[in-house]
């Protein structure tokens, strides 16, 4: 699966960048990230990709020039990806959505936005608005992150034991249960009975059940949303 990001640093996008399971996934070739300099499609001498908005105000915003070449140029040079624009404004970011966005093939084009954010009329550039939560930062280049991992632990052969995607948290609308390895007793915690006990079928109900318990105290909108 691929995964290009349309940037003003491009340079945080390099595959030596990536530890851990994407970058092992890059070696592998199971997925491809390829980031594209915004900076490239600037207007001028100077590159110019952002200006003060129309009407006043704080900040600047990406032009819309620069930002339609760019996309245009990934486009066609790689079609049918889906693009994706990261901004606050966005749909929230959920499991159900990356699941969604795996299967999306090629892949997907990932807008980062900077400085107040983009021309409105960049947005209909976008198949899809996405956030990553109720909070403003400085750039897209970390959501793009966020969600590429999110997405390439769902691609075939990335994760070493597939069964761990059914047993995460938000794979099944809860929070995950508790989990314990060795010793059997830290500094007076003892691992509960039941994970030592070898009954597969006791550990399932203790893990559903503490799962369920877990995301009640801690996320009950989940529950309101989950399927019975």
């Amino acid at each position: 699966m691929e995964f290009h990001v349309i940037t003003l640093f491009p340079e945080l996008f390099a595959a030596a960048n990536w530890p851990g399971m994407v970058g092992r996934a890059l070696k592998a070739g199971l997925i491809k990230i390829e980031a594209h300099a915004l900076r490239e499609h600037g207007l001028g001498n100077y590159r110019q990709v952002d200006d003060t908005p129309y009407g006043g105000g704080s900040g600047m915003l990406l032009r819309p020039e620069p930002l339609f070449a760019a996309i245009e140029g990934v486009l066609g040079a790689h079609p049918g990806l889906w693009r994706v624009l990261l901004t606050p404004q966005g749909e929230p970011l959920e499991q159900s959505m990356v699941r969604e966005l795996s299967a999306r093939r090629p892949g997907l084009l990932l807008v980062a936005g900077r400085y107040e954010g983009v021309d409105e009329r960049v947005r209909t550039q976008a198949d899809q608005e996405i956030s990553i939560g109720d909070y403003v930062l400085s750039g897209g280049e970390l959501p793009a992150m966020m969600l590429i991992e999110a997405v390439a632990r769902l691609v075939p052969g990335v994760l070493g034991n597939p069964q761990s995607l059914s047993e995460e948290s938000f794979a099944d609308g809860l929070l995950e249960y508790p989990h314990y390895t060795r010793p059997e007793e830290f500094r007076g915690m003892r691992v509960p009975e039941v994970l030592l006990s070898g009954d597969h079928q006791k550990i399932h109900a203790w893990r559903k059940a503490e799962a369920l318990k877990r995301t009640a105290r801690r996320r009950p909108d989940l529950l309101k949303r989950r399927r019975p």
